[in-house]
């Protein structure tokens, strides 16, 4: 059954954004806002990205996320080729409408093209742990995750990668 397109408020007041009921996103000027995805029982952040209006507004009307690729520019429903579909159980935005936050359960549990559960597997050294490991000035980044839960090549095939250097 469909509900027609999902609209969104015109921004009129700082009060309206900040302290009432409308959603009233604020997109950049390329039309996107940022988007923080998380694992909604253990809270692991699975990966960060872009929605435009229409992105938004399926995830909303889908209950699936739906995103916006920069790298590609075009609109994407995650998991639609992979599987992995992430299934939206909480949909926040922060106080100035400027970033929403996704709480998900993953089928499959991945949500990283590379294969990975989280886009975030690296981490990088800081403080002291910097100072004494990578006096060189060199940064290595450490592996926090070393097992994939799939093989992209097995997934996607040889396509393209999908992300730009």
């Amino acid at each position: 059954m469909s509900v027609g397109p999902v609209s969104f408020q015109a921004r009129k007041s700082i009060e309206q954004v900040e302290e009432g009921n409308d959603l009233a996103p604020k997109f950049d000027d390329r039309g996107l806002i940022t988007v923080v995805t998380t694992d909604a029982h253990s809270g692991e952040l699975l990966m960060q990205g872009y929605m435009n209006a229409e992105a938004l507004g399926l995830t909303i009307k889908t209950g699936e996320a739906h995103y916006f690729s920069r790298s590609r520019q075009v609109l994407w429903h995650k998991g639609a080729t992979s599987g992995f579909v992430q299934k939206v159980r909480e949909l926040l935005v922060d106080d100035d409408q400027d970033c929403v936050w996704l709480r998900v359960e993953v089928t499959g549990g991945a949500s990283c093209h590379v294969g990975y559960r989280s886009c975030f597997y690296r981490s990088v050294p800081v403080g002291d742990e910097f100072t004494s490991r990578q006096a060189d000035g060199r940064i290595d980044l450490e592996w926090t995750d070393t097992e994939k839960v799939f093989d992209p090549l097995e997934v996607y095939g040889d396509a393209p990668n999908p992300t730009k250097l």
